[in-house]
């Protein structure tokens, strides 16, 4: 009889009845104004009191139902058919939600379990108890995740404090189990105070307020301990107690979360820009060794933007070529805009440009006896600098990884160059050592590491770096007479202010994120960046607007 009841207790967990009431009475995705994203007051704005009470006492009553199926077998029932239950909510079958991504928590059903085990025998402190210490928590914090998690917590600690059978204790502590790992999202920001509290409204996009989101991930794992969620694995990494490739295996498994947030931003006409900074933590050769995962990781985060009220998500460094350059991120989640920020580098490289090649010039070397070198000529951001430089040198070094393709771009370069007269000696390679004689280099790669080294610089060579994290390692500047010059970093408008090191300087963010802002305050989504190719009128229209809304490319 129990193995009938705890199917049951399973199946009426399981029931998204919460879920297709918001369906029903708001003709909303309830997953896009998600309390435990956005907070209880923008929840309340999107969906309304109505559909969000009725949720809320339907989840409820799942949990009191649930547990009261075992009334006659005692507290002892009780718990193992509230573990079944709350089981069925977090991971019901999939002909119930349609393949739907059912992202609750479960913080209503947890509650009607504790009300329920009162019932099946569950001593009056016992629930009593969570309540009270619920209640103080929500109003001391603000915080209704934390409310949560204390009801379930001390319901296992009061649990494991009464004389009943262990496995009873056991289930009460699996429970618990189930609730941290739903949580763990909420957790962690806690742990990095973003959180939403009750009685502080999320941002919501509108006329004077831009909301967007950037996907980021850490170059390092001195960037990935930067997060106060996984910090704490540092000293274990740091004594060898866990190898770097058991944190990455534990890592890959973690979804999206946002840790961190851009604010002060407020461009020129008034408008304010709010920024929201989401990470799969996975390092550089995880995304590149595995381009299925890393595109899987990238689809939930923009469901995630969209569940944080985001109009856009940009994605940054190597996010930006997953999916076919965000393709397939956009086709699997139309409901938010995707982009690669491509057009606007490529702008700020086509503003900088003109000046370091006059400012080359003012040193009195003639530039039709120059020898230019582009580094990650394969890429869309680095051929763009080719095409632009091609006409003005007397020798252009391409240098890439696949030689096919780089032979196919460089014919292409070279008929267009003929066309106009100015065709000069073109050499393309995948040895990085050609350089060497390049007194102009431009670089843009998306490598983790640095591939300029000394061995490979000129003495007296100006270097343009484009490449996120830099292509140049720090020792070539010390050599004699060599200028490195960092590109595509745009300063926003505004004073703003973040949680974060992005590596790009105080009050500084690369131009894709520069671009998704953009995006964001002005609406213009046709004019986003998605695949390989970039059109010379959305660079355009990205520089313009940018200058416009008061953003500043660093020099």
């Amino acid at each position: 009889m129990i193995v009938v009841l705890g199917i049951l207790a399973y199946l009426i967990g399981s029931l998204p009845l919460g879920y297709w009431a918001v369906r029903r009475l708001s003709h909303q995705e309830p997953r896009w104004a998600s309390a435990y994203n956005l907070g209880l007051e923008n929840a309340l704005k999107q969906l309304g009191a109505g559909p969000l009470v009725l949720a809320s006492s339907l989840d409820f009553l799942k949990g009191l139902l649930a547990v009261l199926l075992g009334r006659g077998w005692g507290l002892e029932g009780g718990l193992l058919l509230a573990l079944l239950a709350y089981l069925g909510h977090l991971y019901p079958p999939p002909a119930l939600t349609s393949g739907t991504t059912l992202r609750g928590r479960g913080g209503f059903v947890l509650l009607g379990i504790l009300v329920g085990l009162s019932f099946a025998g569950l001593p009056y402190w016992a629930t009593a108890l969570p309540l009270v210490v619920a209640a103080a928590a929500l109003v001391a914090t603000g915080w209704m995740t934390l409310a949560g998690l204390s009801v379930v917590t001390l319901l296992a600690l009061g649990v494991l404090g009464l004389g009943i059978a262990a496995w009873a204790k056991v289930a009460a502590l699996a429970l618990l189990g189930l609730a941290l790992w739903r949580y763990k999202e909420n957790i962690g920001r806690m742990l990095e105070g973003t959180e939403p509290r009750l009685g502080e409204p999320l941002p919501l996009p509108s006329e004077k307020q831009a909301v967007c989101a950037f996907m980021i991930h850490p170059l390092t794992l001195d960037d990935l301990f930067q997060s106060p969620r996984f910090r704490w694995f540092k000293p274990l990494v740091d004594r060898g107690w866990v190898s770097q490739s058991l944190l990455e295996r534990f890592t890959a498994l973690i979804r999206p979360m946002k840790n961190g947030e851009l604010r002060g931003i407020k461009t020129a006409d008034g408008r304010e820009i709010r920024c929201y900074l989401i990470s799969a933590p996975l390092l550089p050769h995880q995304i590149t060794s595995n381009p299925e995962l890393a595109t899987q990781k990238a689809i939930q985060a923009a469901r995630l933007a969209k569940e944080l009220g985001c109009t856009v998500l940009g994605l940054g460094a190597f996010w930006s070529v997953v999916g076919e350059k965000g393709k397939r991120v956009q086709e699997a989640v139309p409901e938010i805009e995707i982009t690669n920020g491509g057009a606007y580098t490529s702008g700020t490289v086509k503003a900088a440009i003109p000046g370091i090649i006059a400012h080359f010039g003012q040193t009195g070397r003639d530039l039709r006896q120059t020898t230019a070198a582009v580094v990650g000529a394969n890429g869309v951001v680095a051929f763009g600098i080719a095409r632009q430089i091609a006409p003005l040198v007397g020798k252009l070094i391409l240098v890439g990884r696949n030689m096919e393709r780089l032979e196919k771009s460089a014919e292409s370069l070279r008929k267009n160059l003929e066309r106009k007269g100015q065709v000069p000696d073109l050499v393309v390679t995948t040895d990085i050592a050609a350089i060497k004689e390049a007194d102009l280099v431009f670089s843009a790669t998306s490598d983790p590491q640095a591939v300029i080294f000394p061995e490979h610089v000129k003495p007296g060579a100006w270097i343009y770096d484009e490449g996120v994290p830099p292509d140049v390692h720090e020792s070539v500047k010390k050599l004699p007479g060599v200028r490195v010059i960092p590109g595509g970093v745009v300063r926003p408008p505004g004073a703003m202010t973040g949680n974060l090191n992005l590596h790009f300087g105080e009050g500084a963010v690369p131009a894709c994120l520069a671009e998704t802002m953009i995006l964001a305050a002005e609406g213009a989504f046709e004019r986003k960046s998605l695949g390989g190719e970039t059109k010379s009128e959305n660079i355009q229209f990205f520089v313009e607007r940018a200058e416009a809304l008061g953003f500043k490319v660093v020099d």
